[in-house]
């Protein structure tokens, strides 16, 4: 994702986001460990996903801006 998508998001949005990508991230360590993965990079770039999801949320909340 890019950083303008996303902080043009909402506070509720953003924190759906964070959920899918966390849902994403145990879907693809349990078919890592069951060798079902092809793309071992995926699980790098979900986890910085939601590290820069993680901090805009946490910015516009101590901004108090909604959006």
């Amino acid at each position: 994702m890019k950083m303008k998508e996303i902080t043009n998001k909402t506070v509720a949005d953003l924190a759906k986001l964070i959920t899918e990508k966390r849902e994403a991230l145990r879907v693809f360590r349990f078919g890592a460990a069951s060798t079902k993965v092809k793309n071992v990079k995926a699980g790098r770039v979900i986890r910085k996903d939601i590290a820069q999801l993680m901090t805009v949320l946490s910015a516009q909340k101590k901004a108090g801006s909604t959006k």
